[in-house]
């Protein structure tokens, strides 16, 4: 089954660009679909790699080569990160030869940390995600939080094993394969924790504890996980002070529903329950941070939480919007204290609750507040149309 992908990837005459996400999210598919007369280099092949690596000359040179009708298509480097001196060429490219590149990758954590040429600002950077509603036809709640939307994973019926070998491979070949953790048990603990502490607040002295290391360098693993693209933070909201916040922990969510629940074992039968709730909560950041990065919005995704328990789940644009996402199918007025005392502190012009009721309906404070509660479709719907 071919899906056809929301992201545009619309370069002017002569722009280049860098797409990077996490692997599998069906960057090189896409680009062999958008582009299939560009000339394309991957770098996950052995002789392509061995020879580019070690003489990038080369690179230079082969395409100086090719004819002017060959070159009027963008240059497709996938897996970029594994030759960083390529850059160095391409930069030459750009400027004396007017060519067009598309570089794609899983991370850039190599390249910086290897002080590589990132082109000066002469490549626009794009973000593939995996599946996003919008692309999908008739979805399942269950089959999207158990599978995950990573394409090869949604699509087959062998997804568990496929989940099983992604987290399984991933951790060794890229996060040890670039040499970016060093300590193979602690990291491969601290991988396996992730999917049990994904969606909280990050307790950095717990996870040193339980992984043998020091806060420092579990914070050093987070930030691994974000550099390679493979998960994000939900930074606290704390506009100005009102009741008493929690300021600084931080949020963490993997990158997909199904690869964390395949980090924690999670199997999901029944649309309740804590962990329904969880994986529901999950699904509903990967949307919001798919809309934000295919859109080009800078304003991140916050939360808000009080030491009292009182929590909504994602703040956006500054506080203008509150979301509260309960796995339940029946909302009563007690789901709804923690959007009323948001409201109370902030006055945000749209409340919502997300939730697996079948109809939406709106509940109108006595203080004046609207609060939306819409099933999951249409919340997304209404997402993507633009409406948030």
């Amino acid at each position: 089954m071919k899906i056809k992908r929301y992201l545009k990837l619309d370069l002017p005459k002569g722009q280049s660009a860098f797409l990077w996400g996490a692997r599998k999210t069906g960057k090189s598919t896409y680009l062999k679909d958008q582009f299939p007369k560009s000339i394309y280099y991957d770098f996950l092949l052995s002789d392509t790699f061995f020879e580019l690596n070690s003489r990038p000359a080369l690179f230079r040179e082969q395409l100086l080569a090719q004819t002017q009708e060959a070159l009027d298509y963008p240059i497709i480097l996938d897996e970029v990160q594994k030759i960083p001196a390529i850059l160095n060429e391409v930069h030459w490219l750009i400027e004396n030869a007017g060519l067009q590149f598309i570089l794609c990758g899983s991370s850039a954590r190599k390249l910086r940390r290897g002080h590589s040429n990132l082109l000066g600002g002469r490549a626009w950077r794009f973000e593939m995600l995996p599946l996003i509603y919008p692309e999908l036809t008739e979805p399942s709640l269950l089959d999207i939080l158990n599978r995950g939307l990573i394409p090869a994973h949604y699509l087959s019926t062998h997804w568990r094993k496929m989940l099983h070998a992604y987290t399984q491979d991933y951790l060794q070949e890229e996060v040890f394969a670039e040499g970016l953790a060093r300590n193979l048990p602690a990291f491969s603990r601290f991988f396996e924790a992730l999917g049990y502490c994904n969606g909280e607040l990050i307790n950095y002295s717990n996870l040193a504890t339980d992984c043998g290391v020091d806060s420092k360098t579990i914070k050093g693993y987070f930030h691994i996980l974000v550099d390679t693209l493979v998960g994000y933070f939900a930074l606290p909201f704390n506009k100005r002070a009102g009741r008493d916040i929690i300021s600084k922990r931080p949020k963490f969510y993997l990158f997909d529903v199904g690869v964390a629940g395949a980090l924690s074992n999670r199997q999901l039968t029944v649309e309740k329950g804590e962990a329904f709730g969880h994986a529901f909560e999950h699904y509903v950041f990967m949307e919001l941070l798919a809309y934000q990065k295919y859109h080009d919005l800078t304003s991140p995704i916050h939360y808000w939480r009080s030491k009292t328990g009182l929590e909504v789940d994602f703040v956006l644009k500054k506080g203008e919007v509150a979301i509260e996402v309960k796995g339940g199918n029946r909302i009563k007025n007690t789901h709804l204290k923690s959007l009323k005392a948001f409201y109370k502190d902030y006055q945000p012009k749209q409340s919502i609750l997300v939730c697996n009721e079948q109809n939406a309906r709106l509940v109108q404070t006595k203080e004046g507040q609207k609060i939306n509660i819409l099933p999951w479709r249409t919340f997304l719907e209404r997402l993507w149309k633009g409406d948030f």
